[in-house]
């Protein structure tokens, strides 16, 4: 009747509230951030680095009509990689995008 307990720590990551209400199939995305090694242990200069495909969602709009969003708040998505428009609140980077842009929930 020994218990075995295990603590682990888990780090998350949530991006904090934004007061952005995006419009009905919109969202907001927070990027992940772009890899600073390859995988050959070469650093990356910032005028080399891709565009990370990745992110969090930390705004969702209402829906159109006939289709309600499916993702929500807080899900981590990937996304094209040309996909929504840059922008910038309260010294945040986020990108805004309609949901069909999204490729997959991960």
């Amino acid at each position: 009747k020994n218990q075995i307990i295990f603590k682990t720590k888990i780090k998350i990551t949530m991006a904090k509230k934004v007061n952005v209400q995006p419009l009905h199939d919109r969202v907001v995305i927070k990027p992940a951030a772009a890899e600073q090694k390859s995988s050959g242990g070469i650093i990356i200069p910032d005028t080399a680095k891709e565009k990370p495909q990745k992110g969090i969602i930390v705004a969702v709009g209402t829906g159109k009509k006939d289709e309600p969003i499916t993702v929500k708040i807080g899900d981590s998505v990937l996304y094209g990689k040309y996909a929504g428009t840059e922008i910038n609140i309260e010294g945040e980077d986020l990108l805004i995008m309609r949901e069909s842009d999204i490729l997959a929930i991960i």
